[in-house]
């Protein structure tokens, strides 16, 4: 079996899916810096907080890096600010794939804790208790929440069939596809294999370009049919890009007002324009994840 028959697997599939939004939103994980990181404590002259209770953007594209227990923090503090203020916005999130919006509109029901939430919606691959203090801020103010995810299935299926096997022709019509595709596939392609670490064949690469690029054009989506009330999208870096994530596609969809904020590392490189703000958080420490990436990409036989 050659190398990207075996790639080309389902259940292979899927696992890949997976790893590179988990690991960093589709973007090559952060060095830890060298020297000891600038404090991240938010204080009343912080410059980010000051302008985010003064903009009064309809929506906001607050980014991560999944597993960074900092930068969760700070951006729950930037959040939380503008609701004890009073706005009241749906948040979009892709910690749920959209498939499970009934059960999460169940739960709010009667769920009065953010684990009851996980434990009726949530699924595998998250660390849900990165994400549980945001989900109790959502449901201690009443905040609409939107599943907003493709899931591992659909973006599967994207790889395998492309993005009208999982969005529907009236949206794609809209965004401009295919043609729309030119301004941001190069740039999806480099996030795929740095956040894949270089191991996929050059061959996978549009296709994976393309799940992202999926769950991107569905965010942006999910965003604008609440955006009169006033929306937060929670979601990667990678996807909260101006250049190539879901900002493009909201313009593509003529959806213009929107306040992007990234959350990355002290001592990462971050190219001018990426962000409308930026906040920087200590650096996360973690073990090489291209190690186990390698390791998962052999073939059993070879293990």
């Amino acid at each position: 079996m050659t190398l990207l028959r075996w790639l080309c697997r389902p259940a292979l599939l899927a696992a890949l899916t997976l790893l590179c939004p988990v690991l960093a939103g589709c973007e090559s994980l952060p060095r830890l810096a060298a020297a000891p990181a600038a404090s991240t404590e938010i204080g009343p002259t912080d410059p980010v907080q000051a302008r985010l209770l003064t903009d009064r953007s309809p929506l906001w594209l607050m980014g991560e890096l999944h597993d960074s227990p900092h930068g969760h923090a700070a951006r729950l503090a930037d959040l939380q600010s503008r609701v004890q203020a009073g706005w009241r916005p749906a948040l979009v999130l892709e910690v749920f794939d959209r498939e499970r919006q009934a059960e999460l509109d169940a739960a709010r029901q009667t769920c009065s804790l953010a684990a009851c939430l996980v434990k009726a919606a949530g699924g595998s691959g998250w660390d849900w208790a990165l994400v549980q203090p945001l989900l109790q801020l959502a449901l201690d103010y009443g905040l609409p929440l939107v599943a907003a995810n493709v899931s591992r299935a659909d973006a599967s299926r994207v790889i395998q069939e492309g993005l009208p096997a999982v969005l529907p022709e009236a949206l794609l019509h809209e965004a401009g596809w295919p043609q729309s595709l030119d301004g941001v596939m190069a740039a999806q392609q480099l996030a795929v294999d740095q956040g894949h670490c270089g191991l996929l064949p050059a061959s996978m690469l549009p296709r994976m370009a393309q799940a992202q690029v999926a769950r991107d054009l569905w965010m942006a989506h999910a965003l604008r049919q609440h955006a009169a009330q006033g929306a937060v999208l929670m979601a990667g870096n990678g996807h909260v890009r101006r250049d190539a994530g879901v900002p493009y596609w909201l313009q593509r969809l003529g959806q213009t007002q929107a306040l992007v904020v990234g959350y990355e590392e002290e001592g990462s490189a971050v190219p001018e324009g990426r962000y409308d703000l930026l906040r920087r958080v200590r650096p996360h420490a973690r073990p090489d994840p291209c190690e186990g990436l390698r390791r998962a990409m052999r073939p059993a036989s070879d293990r």
